[in-house]
């Protein structure tokens, strides 16, 4: 009897691996929406675009870009938690509505850590600090001092309260006890050109927005909050060569889908992106966008889901920022 058991068991796990491996053959059977938190032409957007080019081509079926902005990303990446989990939705995504959305609002739509299944990270683009040309400060040291001496006199501007280029900065701003204040607008375009008018001090945003001003004078940049230097801004030091260890905030953007997705999709899937962001005129794209391939595993992805929640708590709880 046990061995009767035995083989039945058998034969139901080779079934199933036959039927999971023929329904990831044969996805996508349609079309596939590429669902963006973010409005056009958003870094996100943008990625988003230049993938689903290439996918479409490999898959031999459309994708279609659908943009759902809105509640800091969270109602396009609740759309993706919602929707079936078939392979015919998939999502893009950043560390706010992953990650660090859960701690700044009191109610979320969507649980990311149960809603959604991470891919991979296909790409990140370092978040970089400015100041406007009237501050008179060539480095971080300077920018320090700076703060240090006059604790309450400067300002910086995000791409909105609670994002990182908000939350990157009140961490920089510790470092030295200083009370900054803070002026949020609704995207990076509108925060660069405060700096550039001098609206604002400084910012901490992603390069692809403030380089085009740097290289044209019209703003100073000194450091990037990536771990190490990026390849597409090679000379630009880190903040932790500058003597600030802790404040990290790369502009990373992600592929998920809803949770429950067959596996052998998801893997596809990973497989097909991995091999999309190893091709040179892609990484060359990226490159002028400012961005650098990651293209991790799925596992990796959720260690860094779980770094930016430990990272940016401690900052969130400190100056009592909340969304809602």
């Amino acid at each position: 009897m046990h061995r009767r058991h035995f083989c039945r068991w058998i034969a139901c796990c080779a079934i199933a691996f036959v039927a999971s491996t023929v329904w990831a053959e044969d996805w996508p059977k349609g079309p596939v929406r590429v669902i963006v938190p973010y409005a056009a032409g958003s870094t996100p957007d943008l990625l988003a675009r230049l993938v689903a080019e290439r996918l479409a081509t490999r898959l031999g079926k459309p994708l279609i870009v659908d943009n759902k902005p809105g509640s800091a990303g969270n109602i396009g990446t609740d759309a993706i938690a919602k929707a079936a989990p078939d392979g015919q939705t998939i999502g893009v995504s950043i560390a706010g509505p992953l990650a660090v959305n859960t701690l700044l609002f009191k109610k979320m739509p969507y649980d990311p850590a149960k809603d959604l299944e991470p891919v991979t990270i296909a790409a990140t683009q370092p978040a970089v600090l400015i100041v406007s040309n009237k501050i008179a400060a060539a480095n971080i040291a300077d920018l320090l001092g700076l703060l240090k001496k006059n604790p309450k006199k400067y300002s910086f501007s995000s791409m909105g309260a609670g994002t990182v280029s908000h939350l990157g900065m009140e961490a920089l701003a510790s470092h030295a006890d200083a009370d900054v204040v803070h002026v949020p607008y609704t995207g990076s375009g509108a925060a660069v050109t405060a700096v550039m008018s001098g609206e604002v001090d400084m910012a901490l945003l992603p390069a692809a927005t403030v380089m085009p001003q740097m290289k044209a004078g019209k703003v100073k940049a000194l450091a990037i909050a990536s771990a190490q230097r990026s390849a597409s801004l090679p000379d630009l030091p880190t903040l932790a060569e500058s003597g600030v260890a802790d404040v990290q905030a790369d502009a990373w953007i992600g592929f998920v889908v809803p949770a429950r997705t067959p596996a052998e999709i998801t893997k596809r899937l990973h497989r097909e992106l991995v091999q999309i962001l190893a091709e040179p005129a892609v990484r060359e794209k990226l490159r002028v966008a400012y961005m650098d391939p990651v293209a991790n595993t799925p596992a990796e992805f959720r260690s860094v889901l779980a770094a930016e929640l430990a990272r940016w708590k401690p900052v969130i709880q400190k100056h009592n920022i909340t969304l809602d």
